[in-house]
C-alpha cells in the first residue's frame, strides 16, 4: 500500500513509525512531516487543510490510504473530500468532527443519549456567563467552545479566576474558539483517556493512557498540550472501561448515527473517574498527543491493520493483540513553553539515541538547518520507551532524556507519578 499521513507533530511521527513496521506499507509519505519523520518517510509540502490539494496529491501519487493526524484538517472537512474522491481515509467527517470542534455540540449529544458528564451552561455573551459563575461559585471550569490546540480550558479555583477567564475568552485570547464558552461543573476524581475505533456502527477499544497536562511537576502551573503520558492507565480498570463503553461511548456513537452523521475514526474520550464511575470530560476526534506515542509504541505494526479495518468498516472482525507491557513518553519542550519561547536553538545527541521497538525519540517541533537539528515549536521531542512494568519504561525514557544535549529545553521529571 501507498500511505499518506497528514501532520507534522509527535503524534504523526509515532503513527508513521508504527505504520512503517507493517509489511503492507510499500511507500510512506508524510505531509508536511518534520526532521524525525524525514528519516523514515518521504516528506511532502502540501496544505493539509485544503481537501482539494490533498486529493490531487493523493491521486497523483497513487495513494491507497490517507491517515489524518491533527484536528484542523478534520474540522475543515478533508476526510469528506477524500471519501468523495473514492480515496480510503482514516478520520471522521466534518459533521462528526464537531464532537471536538464544539464543546456545546458534545454536551448536546450527551444530553440526548443520557451519557454522564458535567453539568454546564452555554453562553454567547460575557455578562450572562459571569452571572452563571456568580450563581454556581468556584471551583468551576471555563472552556472556549471551539478548537484551541488543547489550551482553551481554565480550571478556576476562585470566582475571580473564572470571571477573568471569561473576559480573556470573549476578549479574543483564543481567537474564534472563544466566541462562545461552555462553563462546567468542576468534577473531582482522576482523569484518564480511553481510545476507541469507530466505523460508523461498531466500536473497538484500543487502549488507555494518562496524560500530564500541567507544565510543572506535581501537576502544577498552566495547562499545556501535554508534558508526558503513559499507557495503560491503572485508573481505567477493565470494569471502569466496560462502564465507559456501555454508558458513554456506545450511546454517543449511536446518537451520532441516528442524526445521520456516523462517527468513523478514532474517538478519544477524556474521562473523570471517581469511585469507579466514569464521566465524560470531553471528546477529541483524533489520537491524543502525547498519548498516541505510548499507544503506538505498544501497538506497533498492527496499528495499520486496525486503522484500515476501521476505514473499511470491518471493525466487527478486528481485534487488538496487546502485549502485557507499559509505555511512557516524556515531552521535552522549549524553555518558556506554554508561553513565549525561542525557536531555532540547536539540539544535540538525538541521532545517537536508540531506535528500536522499545525505545524511540519521536520528533514534534523540529527541522534540519544544514546539519543541525533545530527547534521549530514549543513541544519539541517525545522521548518514549516500553518496559515490562511502568518503572522500567520510566527509567528507560529518562535515561534517553539524559543523553540529549539541549540547554534551552526542559521536561517534567515526574511523568507517571500517579500510577507509581
Amino acid at each position: 500500500m501507498n500511505i499518506l499521513i497528514l501532520g507534522s507533530g509527535g503524534r504523526e511521527h509515532a503513527l508513521a513509525w508504527a505504520v512503517k513496521q507493517n509489511p503492507k506499507c510499500d511507500r510512506l509519505i508524510v505531509a508536511p512531516g518534520n526532521a524525525g519523520m524525514a528519516e523514515l518517510a518521504e516528506c511532502a509540502d502540501i496544505n493539509i487543510n485544503d481537501g482539494g490539494a490533498v486529493c490531487v496529491f493523493a491521486e497523483e501519487n497513487a495513494v491507497d490510504f490517507v491517515i489524518i493526524g491533527p484536528e484542523a484538517p478534520l474540522a475543515a472537512g478533508v476526510a469528506d473530500d477524500l471519501r468523495a474522491a473514492g480515496i480510503l481515509v482514516f478520520g471522521p467527517s466534518k459533521a462528526a468532527a464537531e464532537l471536538e470542534a464544539s464543546k456545546h455540540f458534545t454536551k448536546a449529544i450527551c444530553d440526548a443519549c443520557a451519557a454522564p458528564t458535567a453539568g454546564y451552561g452555554h453562553f454567547t455573551d460575557a455578562e450572562a456567563a459571569k452571572a452563571y459563575i456568580r450563581k454556581e461559585g468556584a471551583p468551576i471550569v471555563v472552556k472556549a467552545d471551539g478548537l484551541a490546540a488543547g489550551k482553551g480550558v481554565v480550571v478556576a479555583m476562585t470566582e475571580k479566576d473564572a470571571l477573568d477567564a471569561v473576559d480573556d475568552m470573549f476578549g479574543g485570547a483564543f481567537g474564534g474558539a472563544g466566541a462562545e464558552v461552555v462553563i462546567e461543573e468542576f468534577m473531582d476524581g482522576e482523569e484518564g483517556s480511553l481510545f476507541v475505533l469507530c466505523d460508523g456502527t461498531d466500536v473497538l477499544p484500543i487502549g488507555t493512557a494518562q496524560d500530564h497536562k500541567r507544565v510543572g511537576e506535581g501537576d502544577t502551573g498552566p495547562n499545556t498540550g501535554g508534558m508526558g503520558a503513559y499507557s495503560p492507565a491503572p485508573v481505567l480498570s477493565a470494569e471502569v472501561e466496560a462502564r465507559a463503553m456501555e454508558e458513554i461511548i456506545k450511546p454517543c456513537v449511536a446518537e451520532m448515527a441516528r442524526r445521520g452523521t456516523p462517527y468513523e475514526g478514532v474517538l478519544y474520550a477524556g474521562l473523570m473517574i471517581k469511585d469507579g464511575a466514569p464521566r465524560l470530560v470531553e471528546y477529541n476526534v483524533r489520537f491524543g498527543d502525547p498519548e498516541c506515542q505510548v499507544l503506538m509504541m505498544r501497538l506497533g505494526a498492527q496499528a495499520l491493520d486496525l486503522m484500515q479495518a476501521c476505514a473499511e468498516k470491518r471493525l466487527s472482525d478486528a481485534q487488538v493483540n496487546w502485549a502485557d507491557d507499559h509505555a511512557m513518553t516524556v515531552v521535552m519542550a522549549a524553555n518558556g513553553y506554554p508561553g513565549s519561547y525561542e525557536k531555532g536553538t540547536v539540539i544535540k545527541g538525538v541521532d545517537a539515541l536508540p531506535q528500536t521497538s522499545t525505545q524511540m525519540c519521536f520528533h514534534a517541533g523540529t527541522a534540519m538547518k544544514g546539519t543541525d537539528l533545530v527547534v521549530t515549536g514549543g513541544r519539541v521531542l517525545n522521548v518514549t520507551a516500553r518496559g515490562p512494568h511502568l518503572e522500567a519504561a520510566q527509567k528507560a525514557a529518562y535515561d534517553m532524556v539524559d543523553q540529549i544535549d539541549w540547554a534551552e529545553g526542559f521536561c517534567r521529571r515526574d511523568i507517571g507519578w500517579r500510577a507509581l
